[in-house]
């Protein structure tokens, strides 16, 4: 649904979002990476100064609601390393495939993540992107590109392809992040009230954003994250944990964190322990799968998810993750999503979508790849 607006409303860390159930706030983590210590650090404030929870966000990102103190909480996320930028946390909207340089691919796009990063944040006139627009770094496998960010860049065999709404454009690029910027430095300029790429009426018709850009046919979007023991390409051990309904509880936020291993938050609400030893790996999966992370790749969990709903957002006339939670079905395919009222707020690109009624639930949309 398009929504234009005069003003950014996006949350972040310092301007944040009075929700029905206090005050969110959305942290910002480009690529999805964080790491032991950061993730340590948010498990304590959402315990001190929040619900005691972590949402995984469909961007890779973190949220606290129910916060108290916001300017406190805002002192230990930047504390935390996880604030680079108080002018611009809002538009490090980055998201990159999340077993990069440690299993297949074409490419290693960590380093992209950092640059990416980096030049946004130095170049002022990127203060003004807004929290919606994002960026998408795919090392070929398809796994991002599909999500349809806004601009992105996909690493085939003969070189990286620059993308738009996630379709290929036919345009090849040599300098990632030089060309990234560029293309989000001119959308500003056209924007007008849109936040995103996808909010202009022909999409087909972007040359005034980038010259000699064709979008082609849409890559696949991908619904299901990388789940259970998954060995890396140097012989180390991937963990994939699926978060049910993306909420993860901060005392096993704080045992993940415990385990001083690199982690990544993907695009599908789920988290990867990464570079394990098979031991470590092991003891891990052993701790972690009774605390309620899923490492079964068959877990109707996969093909479920939810907006916030009930208590939290006003607008929901109904509590769409109990609901979502009651549905689990292990005998569907179909990726289903639950939302308390219209906007359907972080509905998949392929699936059902499901909006409560009042007195049940009613079919939104459901296609095979939704527009």
């Amino acid at each position: 649904m398009v929504r234009s607006r005069d003003t950014d409303a996006c949350p972040g860390a310092l301007q944040v979002h009075q929700a029905a159930d206090g005050a969110l706030v959305r942290v910002r983590l480009p690529g999805g990476l964080v790491t032991a210590a950061q993730m340590g650090a948010l498990a304590r404030v959402a315990t001190g100064f929040g619900s005691a929870t972590l949402e995984l966000t469909s961007r890779g990102n973190v949220q606290l609601r129910g916060v108290t103190y916001v300017a406190t909480v805002a002192e230990a996320i930047a504390k935390a390393g996880l604030l680079p930028s108080p002018t611009h946390e809002r538009v490090r909207n980055i998201v990159a495939s999340p077993l990069s340089g440690r299993v297949g691919g074409n490419t290693d796009i960590r380093d992209w993540v950092d640059e990416l990063d980096a030049a946004i944040c130095a170049e002022p006139r990127l203060a003004g992107l807004g929290g919606r627009f994002w960026f998408s770094l795919d090392d070929g496998r398809a796994d991002v590109s599909g999500l349809a960010a806004d601009v992105g860049v996909h690493v085939f065999d003969d070189g990286y392809a620059l993308t738009l709404a996630g379709r290929d454009t036919g345009i090849r690029v040599s300098d990632v992040t030089a060309t990234l910027v560029r293309v989000a430095l001119r959308f500003i300029e056209i924007r007008g009230k849109h936040w995103r790429i996808t909010e202009f009426a022909d999409l087909g018709d972007l040359g005034a954003l980038l010259p000699g850009a064709q979008p082609g046919a849409a890559f696949s979007p991908v619904t299901t994250p990388p789940v259970g023991w998954i060995p890396q390409d140097d012989g180390r051990v991937t963990l994939g944990a699926a978060v049910p309904l993306g909420v993860l509880p901060a005392r096993v936020a704080d045992c993940v964190a415990a385990i001083e291993a690199p982690l990544v938050i993907t695009p599908w609400r789920s988290l990867l322990i990464c570079d394990l030893d098979e031991a470590v790996a092991d003891a891990a999966l052993r701790v972690l799968a009774p605390l309620g992370l899923v490492f079964d790749e068959t877990s109707p969990w996969l093909r479920v998810s939810a907006c916030t709903g009930s208590p939290g957002c006003a607008h929901s006339v109904a509590d769409v993750r109990a609901d979502a939670a009651d549905a689990l079905d292990a005998d569907t395919a179909v990726h289903r999503h639950f939302v308390g009222c219209e906007r359907a707020c972080g509905s998949p690109l392929s699936g059902e979508v499901l909006v409560a009624t009042g007195d049940g639930y009613r079919a939104l949309r459901n296609n095979d790849v939704l527009g």
